[in-house]
């Protein structure tokens, strides 16, 4: 019994041995397991941790892209916004220079090659014609964006622009100049009754910058060029034009006022006959139309009465040219009207009434300037002129300009004779005179339709013959004394495109030597131009 009793007692004793001794075992497994637990979701942890590393990373990247292309979108923007300044610019540039051109309070398409030729286009039914080549136009302007475009040294735009001009000619009689004459001459033992030839002298190149605003003022400048400067001394020379400033001008356009300066055509006689034939010099040059690339300072207002009435007021000083021939090919000496010691002035008086879309505009203009002729001999030049833009309906228009003055031979009048005088020029008791002449054109205009126009002119300039007998000498480049010249004109302008123009002219040219032989000659003239 007790040995029983021992025996449960001793296995009792190892029972609780071994749970005692089995507890930290135990304890310790399950630590283990749960430090293998934890290790294994810290490692998942820091996995996930990576992975959003790097998401974040791919992100940011991806973010700095989106934030490049947003600068890269804004600089091309500004530069849209920046581009679309300059255009709105250089319309009002445009713009300016009509209303200078024509004395317009409002604009109409420029035409890009400066010459008078161009087609009208104020008529409504016009515009609405040429709706779908100004969209053409525009989407051009939006392709040349990724084009070379002029550059010059400063920030600002500079466009180049002009005309490729070939004009072919017939000539039935004798013309004091084969390509675009102005006089009928009587020949010489050796001229012919025709000649036929052609040249591309007349075409031209213009160059227009577009500057900064100034105190309010847009800012703008450009010059013109052709080859009619004459002819290098060479074989085949008259096919080689030597290139020739026509005009050239600086100009501040604020809304109603404009400032001009440079060398530019007389302001106070505005209008030409339209023709491409005579490029070089403007239509009815020596037959009434006044005419005259002049150095000038004028100012140009505006005064706005209504949408369809406006006032143009202009005036200015300009160099006093008297017509006379440089006397030296290299140094410049004063001319009779510099050698006065102060300028020539000149006005004009414009008003336009819009009517149906249609502008009527007339004008008036003065124009004085002080000639010395030396040992203390002066005269006074001057003219008078008169200008009118009548539109008679949408198919018709009727334009028209006249002068009256005296010494004018330096802005065109007197068939370009300006002064007069008995005895030996040298002498102090021969007096000098100034020749009084009048003159003027006027054109009928037929517009067959938006792209093509029928001009028929008649001008004429009429030197008083009275004081041509009365006075021997006289400043003239002629032989003898001219008395009267006439120029009738018929053509034709056929534009099928804005910059492609075609031209077919009849003239008429009837010279008159004082007491003598009348001068005859007829032309017909063949233009094509490409403006650029």
């Amino acid at each position: 019994m007790k040995s029983m009793i021992w025996r449960r007692g001793t296995l009792l004793m190892h029972f609780v041995v071994a749970g005692i001794w089995t507890s930290p075992q135990a304890a310790v497994a399950q630590n283990v397991a749960e430090a293998s637990a934890s290790g294994a979701q810290q490692g998942a942890q820091n996995a996930d941790l990576t992975a959003v590393t790097a998401l974040l990373r791919q992100l940011q990247s991806e973010v700095q892209d989106l934030s490049g292309q947003v600068r890269i979108l804004k600089t091309q923007q500004q530069s849209a916004q920046q581009e679309s300044q300059a255009l709105r610019k250089e319309l009002d540039a445009a713009k300016a220079q009509l209303v200078a051109l024509s004395g317009q309070p409002g604009g109409v398409t420029p035409n890009p090659s400066g010459f008078s030729g161009g087609l009208p286009q104020t008529a409504t039914d016009e515009r609405l014609a040429r709706i779908e080549e100004n969209q053409q136009l525009d989407e051009q302007k939006i392709t040349e964006q990724s084009q070379t475009k002029v550059e010059s040294s400063s920030k600002y735009r500079l466009r180049l622009s002009g005309i490729v001009l070939f004009n072919s000619y017939v000539n039935r009689g004798s013309v004091n100049n084969q390509d675009f004459p102005d006089l009928a001459t009587p020949g010489g033992p050796l001229s012919t009754d025709g000649a036929f030839g052609a040249s591309l002298r007349q075409s031209q190149i213009g160059l227009e910058g577009f500057g900064p605003t100034i105190a309010g003022a847009r800012t703008s400048a450009n010059l013109q060029f052709d080859f009619a400067g004459g002819f290098p001394d060479a074989p085949n020379g008259v096919s080689f034009g030597i290139m020739r400033l026509r005009t050239g001008t600086v100009r501040f356009d604020w809304d109603n006022t404009s400032v001009i300066a440079g060398q530019d055509s007389l302001f106070l006689a505005p209008l030409s006959p339209t023709s491409i034939a005579t490029l070089a010099i403007p239509a009815f040059a020596y037959s009434g139309n006044l005419w005259s690339w002049t150095p000038q300072i004028r100012v140009e207002h505006h005064f706005r009465f209504s949408e369809s009435s406006s006032l143009l007021l202009q005036g200015g000083i300009l160099d006093g040219l008297s017509g006379d021939t440089p006397p030296s090919s290299y140094y410049r000496y004063p001319t009779w009207g510099e050698s006065s010691g102060q300028p020539a002035y000149a006005t004009r008086l414009a008003w336009t009434r819009s009517v149906n879309g249609l502008n009527i505009i007339g004008g008036v203009g003065g124009y004085y300037s002080r000639q010395d002729w030396g040992l203390g001999r002066t005269i006074d030049a001057w003219a008078g002129t008169a200008d009118l833009t009548l539109p008679l309906g949408t198919r018709f228009e009727f334009t028209g300009q006249f002068y009256r003055g005296r010494a004018t031979g330096g802005l065109g009048g007197g068939i370009a004779q300006t002064v007069l005088w008995q005895g030996p020029f040298l002498s102090p008791e021969t007096e000098i005179y100034g020749l009084d002449s009048i003159g003027g054109w006027a054109q009928l205009k037929y517009k067959a339709t938006s792209k093509l126009q029928f001009n028929g002119a008649f001008g004429q300039d009429n030197p008083f013959a009275g004081e041509l007998r009365l006075n021997g000498g006289s400043q003239n480049y002629y032989p003898s004394a001219l008395s009267k010249n006439q120029t009738e004109m018929v053509n034709f302008l056929y534009q099928p495109k804005s910059n492609v123009v075609f031209s077919l002219e009849y003239r008429r040219l009837k010279t008159f030597t004082l007491d003598s032989n009348t001068n005859s000659a007829n032309i017909i003239n063949m233009s094509v131009g490409y403006i650029f």
